[in-house]
């Protein structure tokens, strides 16, 4: 049932259909912390490292062809999810990710069935230092590019098309929560989706940060043990095999030990989980209902919305999407603190950072996809509200400040919310204009542009 294997601190019993090594199975054993585990996305990242290297290192002339071959041959077969119950470590374990380094440079060992040495083959011009941080950064990019960016796209794609079928309808707009100025639907969700533009466009900005790898640094930022030109033939390799580019950081002493690129990422996965967070509230509001709220949009009916009260819908899509706006919120907090603890030359906390940034990435993705398709796209104006709503606003007072003035215009809406008066008969009995005057200014499908 068990086998014996041994690394530098003695010997280890592991079970004996075990695709890994000893120092895996300590870590197994020291830190039975939590159920979270390092991020699959993580762990193929380190697959393409691992084929990296090993190409790079033949090319350099220190590793036989024959091991390259190996190497590569055992990466592949994790980047196609066949060793996928291989990397079980948990996320609380050495902050610098040492064990989950060693976690896949034992399989691919076990993989070549003893050919390899996991630390001299395997990790060959490597340090755990330098490979979690790059590791983290060709996930995160990946994913991002992957995962993220089509997502927001998807969600612009869905608000595009809700602005065109809606073009032409005018309602009341709301500042403060109070009634304000006209404005048209399609303005309204323009708003919503340029939300969506922007927060793209500052993912794709904070990426450059991340396409700068670690990789060359080795432990400390020297580079001891790997070549000259490692870092550069290294991100060369990964941006080859991966389709997504990378280069190296200039500065290794910097990037071993900071994590500002991903506190930065995050904040703009941070300010994504931000407009979502408005985005669904609006469209909750507008939908509350169906007779005791604004009521001026349906919204899909997806499943009963009460256990007790029969008949009851409620906005489930938008509530998911918030909580998990908050979660992201929750995360970037923690992303910040750990960041903030790179003593001397290493972080000890990215592993809590990787499995943080992806937790946020993977549920900005998922609800964007589940929102558009179970909420967004089915968004329908109720025009007759709508109209209702827009006659009997007092702030289309304002169109009439250019000619009676400021004061008799809040006079005048003050007048007509407490007497029940349209504007029109507020205005004409306290002498501000004439009917005809009134009639001739006062178009409120006229608003929504500049005078």
């Amino acid at each position: 049932m068990y086998r014996t294997e041994h690394d530098s601190m003695g010997e280890v019993k592991i079970p004996a259909e075990a695709p890994w090594g000893a120092q895996t199975q300590r870590s197994l054993e020291n830190f039975r912390i939590g159920t979270e585990k390092i991020p699959s996305e993580v762990i193929r990242a380190f697959a393409f490292l691992k084929k990296a290297a090993a190409e790079v290192n033949r090319d350099f002339g220190k590793l036989s062809d024959e091991k390259c071959r190996l190497i590569t041959d055992a990466a592949d077969s994790i980047l196609r999810g066949e060793h996928n119950d291989a990397f079980p470590l948990s996320v609380w374990q050495t902050g610098s990710g040492t064990q989950s380094n060693m976690n896949v440079n034992e399989v691919i060992a076990h993989l070549a069935e003893g050919r390899l040495h996991p630390n001299d083959d395997v990790n060959m011009s490597q340090s755990s230092n330098d490979t979690f941080p790059t590791a983290l950064h060709v996930a995160a990019v990946t994913a991002a590019e992957e995962r993220l960016l089509p997502a927001v796209k998807r969600l612009e794609d869905i608000f595009r098309k809700l602005e065109k079928d809606n073009e032409g309808i005018i309602k009341s707009g709301r500042t403060h929560l109070q009634d304000a100025t006209p404005i048209a639907f399609s303005q309204e969700i323009s708003g919503w989706r340029y939300m969506l533009v922007n927060s793209r466009e500052q993912v794709v900005s904070a990426l450059e940060y991340l396409r700068r790898l670690a990789i060359g640094g080795t432990a400390v930022g020297t580079g001891l043990n790997s070549p000259a030109g490692f870092d550069k033939a290294m991100a060369d390799r990964l941006t080859a095999l991966t389709g997504h580019s990378f280069v190296p950081d200039e500065n290794k002493f910097h990037a071993l030990t900071s994590r500002d690129a991903v506190v930065f990422a995050h904040g703009a996965l941070k300010g994504l989980a931000a407009n979502l967070m408005k985005i669904a509230n609006d469209v909750r509001w507008l939908a509350s209902g169906p007779r005791l709220g604004l009521g001026e949009i349906t919204i899909p009916a997806n499943e009963p919305g009460s256990s007790i009260m029969p008949g009851k819908v409620n906005p489930t899509q938008c509530e998911a999407v918030t909580m998990a706006a908050v979660q992201v919120m929750g995360n970037d907090a923690a992303i910040g603190f750990a960041a903030s603890q790179g003593n001397f030359e290493l972080n000890v906390f990215i592993t809590v950072i990787a499995y943080d940034f992806f937790q946020s990435l993977n549920l900005l993705a998922d609800c964007m996809d589940s929102f558009g398709e179970h909420c967004a796209a089915g968004i329908t104006a109720d025009r007759d509200k709508m109209r209702e709503n827009l006659d009997r606003s007092l702030m289309n007072v304002t169109c009439l400040s250019p000619v009676i003035g400021y004061e008799n215009a809040a006079k005048l809406a003050k007048t007509a919310h407490e007497t029940g008066e349209t504007l029109k008969d507020a205005c004409v009995r306290l002498g501000f204009m004439t009917a005809e005057e009134f009639d001739g200014i006062y178009h409120p499908d006229e608003l929504i542009h500049p005078a």
